[in-house]
């Protein structure tokens, strides 16, 4: 069983508490962990997935990254929405929601973090930074 000394000080990591900070000039931002001894970055994890440490020291993600896959979904909705894997510029992947038409969003999209949180879910709501040009490619 791991004891952890009560000298140390160690960060919030493993709580949801903390996650979104609606704090500071720059509005809403996602905070991630980063382990101390291997540098991968993760979200909302209590272990290191690659070494195992227990060692994470919380980040704040610049808000920009790339969706990875999208689907839509029609269940416990008056309308459909859309859930997106998001892949963060730091290198962690985070789950939550693109404004927009669910049918528009699409793998490879560039997107940034939105001053708004999805009130039911609670997760991060992302908005798309360029506008695609589907029908020039």
């Amino acid at each position: 069983m791991y004891h952890h000394s009560a000298s140390a000080v160690q960060p919030t990591t493993g709580s949801s508490a903390g996650v979104l900070d609606h704090r500071g000039a720059g509005g809403e931002a996602i905070h991630f962990q980063r382990c101390t001894w291997c540098g991968t970055a993760m979200y909302h994890r209590l272990l290191c997935p690659v070494c195992q440490g227990s060692d994470l020291r919380t980040e704040r993600s610049e808000g920009t990254g790339t969706v990875r896959h999208s689907t839509v979904v029609h269940r416990n909705t008056p309308s459909a929405r859309n859930v997106s894997l998001i892949e963060m510029a730091e290198g962690f992947v985070v789950r939550g929601r693109v404004m927009g038409p669910p049918i528009g969003i699409h793998s490879g999209d560039r997107v940034r973090l939105s001053t708004a949180q999805d009130p039911v879910r609670g997760e991060p709501v992302f908005q798309l930074v360029d506008e695609p040009y589907r029908a020039w490619r």
